[in-house]
């Protein structure tokens, strides 16, 4: 009995850290954030539904608010292909976005820089 106990908990904890990687953006203080607090864009070059325009360099400033592979589209949410080929976020087919100067949950420095990012907002 011992033994197979010992056998099925690092079983039992992978399961557990697979179901809890990541969730969703929800909202805080009237902004959409990642699970951990970070503020989330719009770019206005965003022009077609689900497709985001923000590609090479402008990635590593702007990486995509990327999901799980576990994650669900949902309502207006929906997942798109991003640039490196991960599943993106996107929010009534408008693409989210973390901006890299942000360091901590609430900051959101990226707000109207070059007047076309704008935090995003329900």
């Amino acid at each position: 009995m011992r033994k197979t106990i010992l056998f099925l908990a690092p079983l039992a904890l992978a399961a557990l850290h697979t179901s809890a990687f990541a969730e969703p953006p929800k909202i805080s203080e009237g902004r959409f954030v990642t699970a951990d607090g970070m503020t989330l864009y719009t770019f206005d070059k965003d022009t077609s539904p689900g497709v985001s325009a923000c590609t090479g360099g402008c990635m590593s400033n702007w990486p995509a608010a990327t999901a799980a592979s576990t994650d669900k589209p949902s309502g207006d949410w929906t997942l798109i292909p991003s640039a490196d080929g991960k599943q993106q976020w996107a929010y009534k087919g408008h693409p989210l976005y973390r901006y890299a100067a942000d360091k901590q949950a609430g900051d959101a420095k990226g707000d109207g820089f070059k007047d076309m990012w704008h935090v995003a907002k329900p």
